[in-house]
């Protein structure tokens, strides 16, 4: 993967995480700078994305800890086998207290 590729699939995963939390309706406030996705939660917790283009991987810090996921087989996954999709619905949706699904 190039790293222009990279910055696209980067690019459109935030922008899908951002057009997710806006349908959800959910109290999920989120800003962007600098290519560095932060959301918060009205608990005051985050969740904050963030690209690494010399490993080609998307950070996430969470409350839970620090997660690299990489680009396989069209999506963003864990060493684990376990896609961001799976990791954010599950997260965001303990972090809101209510079920939230993302469909990266």
């Amino acid at each position: 993967m190039t790293e222009s590729e990279f910055n696209r699939q980067v690019d459109a995963s935030l922008r899908a995480i951002e057009d997710a939390i806006d349908a959800s309706g959910a109290d999920i406030d989120y800003d962007q700078q600098g290519g560095v996705l932060t959301l918060l939660f009205a608990s005051g917790a985050k969740l904050i994305f963030s690209r690494q283009p010399p490993l080609r991987q998307l950070w996430l810090a969470a409350p839970s800890g620090g997660f690299h996921f990489d680009w396989r087989d069209s999506r963003w996954q864990l060493a684990s086998g376990e896609t961001l999709s799976q990791f954010l619905s599950r997260e965001a949706s303990r972090l809101a207290g209510e079920s939230l699904e993302f469909a990266l």
